[in-house]
This record gives structure tokens, sequence and C-alpha cells, in this order.
């Protein structure tokens, strides 16, 4: 589909969309190195290192040009490309230790965990925010031209706004919960159990990919259970209760 010259709504939201991919690339740079991937283990099994650290920055490289182009040329296809790369970059065997592409980080765990809370956000944000480009564009054309009459566009824009500053929080709060599964496990057995708490507490398993892909399976199987119980609908009927009133 062809876009009109983007309007105010848009291009707010291409500069916040930029924004967000220059503090994700740079973020996936810092969290995601080049072991435990398939291609670093291809490029150590045919004795070239190298090549796998040249295909992990290509890939990051990939994504960021494709994000680029898409976000101000409102290409969907482009974005596919940068969504891929992003995620791809991520992908770990399973018993990978976490660690991180540099040394630059802080030494404090808490540190570390904010960090990577902040690209949990950045990332789930950047999805979001192009998302939003294309279907804020295809809106836009849509009623310039006529195709379709929208009643309150402005009403619908302050509610995607406000939808977009409870995102954060939740891709934050999400983060949270898996990365703390560590402590979150060993407490829950702690109640039954001290000596086994004590021993999930010292388990390298939960600080590897192991333990990262069980707390996102919690995290996921909380969320579930709100959207089994229509929890998004209550809400949404509380708040327009109260608009009511």
């Amino acid at each position: 589909m062809k876009f009109l010259p983007a309007n105010r709504t848009v291009t707010n939201l291409q500069l916040s969309s930029a924004g967000c991919l220059v503090l994700l690339t740079a973020l996936t740079l810092l969290f995601t190195p080049v072991s435990g991937t398939a291609w670093f283990a291809i490029a150590n099994l045919i004795g070239i290192p190298i090549i796998g650290g040249i295909i992990h920055i290509s890939i990051m490289i990939i994504g960021a040009i494709g994000g680029a182009y898409g976000i101000f040329q409102r290409d969907q296809r482009a974005l596919l490309v940068s969504y891929v790369a992003m995620l791809l970059v991520t992908l770990r065997f399973a018993g990978s230790k976490v660690e991180f592409g540099f040394n630059l980080l802080p030494e404090q765990e808490i540190l570390q965990k904010i960090l990577l809370i902040a690209y949990a956000v950045f990332l789930v944000m950047y999805f979001e925010l192009t998302n939003g480009i294309i279907r804020f564009s295809m809106l836009d054309t849509s009623i310039r031209t006529g195709e379709v009459y929208v009643m309150g566009e402005g009403k619908i824009i302050r509610q995607y706004y406000r939808a977009i500053g409870i995102t954060p929080i939740v891709a934050g709060l999400v983060a949270l919960l898996t990365l703390l599964i560590n402590l979150i496990i060993p407490a829950m057995v702690g109640i039954f159990d001290g000596v086994q708490a004590n021993r999930l507490r010292e388990s390298v398993e939960l600080t590897s990919v192991y333990g990262v892909a069980l707390g996102t399976a919690m995290v996921f199987t909380v969320i579930a259970a709100a959207f089994a119980v229509n929890l998004p609908l209550r809400l949404q009927q509380m708040q327009e209760g109260r608009a009511n009133k």
C-alpha cells in the first residue's frame, strides 16, 4: 500500500521508533555475545572462529539498517527483516550460560539486571512503535483519500498513546519476573525445604538459558491465565465505566 506523506502522529512515531532502534542496537551489541550461537559452533567446527563474529555483527547490521529503512520509508517488508534479525541474533543453544558481549557493563548483578530489563523494554517498544507507524499510516491515508470516515480520530490517538505508556511497564514487569527466576523458585521451595532452596540458589542451571526459559514459561503462564479470565476486557469495561460517570 502506498502511503500519503506522514502526518504529525506518524512522524512522532517514526522519531520515537528511530530512538528505540538506536538504543536497542547498542544494548543488543552489549548483551548478545557470539558464543552459544549456531554460527559460532559452525565457525569453530570448520576452524575459523572469526567467521562466527562476522556473521553475528552482520545480522545486527541487517537488523539496524532494515529497521531504519522500514521506519522512514514505512516499508513493512524491511521492518519484518529487522524483527527477524533482532530476534535471531539473541538465539542461543539451551544450556549456554547467560553472559554479555563486552566487559563494559557494571559488575553489580542488580545493575546488569536493570540494563537487561531496559533491553527487553526497548525491544517490545520497537515492535510496538513500528507497528503503530504502519497502522496509523494506513488509517491516515484511508481518511485523507476518502476511503473511510472515522469519528473521534483524536480520541483513538489519545487511547493509543495511553496504551503506549502502559506497554513499557508491562514489558518491564515481565522481564523482571523472568530475570528473578533464580530468586523466586528458591523462595517458593524454601517454604517446604530450606536445604533444597539453598542448593537452587547456587544452581548454575537457573542462571543459564534453561533458567531464562523456565522464567519465561512461568511469566507467560500467568499472562495466559489473565487472558483466560478475560482480564483485559474487564479492565477496559472498568475504564469505560469511569469515563461515563
